[in-house]
């Protein structure tokens, strides 16, 4: 890729949306300088995920910063104390992590003036979002705005942009779209609490939305269960 071409800032969980996002990214031509969190999550097997997920999609550079959320908790996916609900909540669920996505998106609009970068991605779903509140359109536009008005590059008129590649899809859209785009859906993990291995539980929120997003789609679902190894 020519090193004129514009940069962005990707967020990468390890997940299948975050993989989706990147290759969308890399599909409109941008160098990406990908960005990813241990935040005291229960699985760290996504981090791994990330890791080869980078290098498959050949990034210009991935990092991994490490924050701790778990000393604030309030989600089970960062207080071993809450178990993770293995059927559907009503309002936001016990596995939202506050204020997560704000911290991160952050993190990624600091390095991105560092880098000068035109764009942050982040995958997130406003259609099988599981009820997160910053996974709403009306998070994204506001912290755009946020953005641009508290970063020199911003007030210099050089305006980044939060792009949200996946936010009108469904799951199977996603797959569907990520599918063209060549993402090695083997690689990401998506399980709220996948075991050391990065096998699925497959009966958590999200194994329950990504499952039924491939059989929707039509096509193979390559996750690795735990109960099935």
């Amino acid at each position: 890729m020519s090193e004129t071409a514009p940069k962005a800032v990707v967020l990468l969980s390890g997940g299948l949306d975050s993989a989706t996002a990147l290759a969308d990214a890399k599909d409109r031509g941008y160098q990406c300088y990908v960005l990813s969190f241990d935040y005291g999550q229960r699985s760290l097997t996504e981090l791994n995920a990330a890791r080869a997920i980078a290098t498959q999609q050949q990034v210009v550079e991935h990092r991994v910063i490490r924050l701790h959320l778990e000393d604030f908790g309030g989600s089970a996916l960062t207080d071993h104390s809450i178990d993770v609900p293995e059927g559907e909540e009503e309002g936001v669920p016990i596995t939202y992590v506050p204020a997560r996505n704000t911290v991160f998106l952050s993190l990624a609009l600091g390095w991105a003036e560092v880098l000068e970068a035109e764009a942050i991605f982040i995958g997130v779903n406003a259609v099988d979002y599981s009820g997160y509140p910053d996974c709403r359109p009306a998070f994204i536009q506001a912290f755009e705005s946020m953005a641009n008005l508290a970063t020199k590059m911003g007030i210099e008129g050089q305006r980044i942009r939060i792009e949200t590649p996946l936010i009108d899809l469904t799951k199977a859209q996603i797959i569907q779209r990520g599918t063209e785009l060549g993402v090695d859906y083997a690689l990401t993990v998506s399980c709220y609490q996948a075991d050391d291995q990065g096998r699925a539980c497959g009966h958590c929120d999200s194994c329950r939305l990504r499952a039924q997003g491939f059989a929707d789609a039509g096509l193979p679902d390559p996750t690795r269960y735990a109960d099935s190894n």
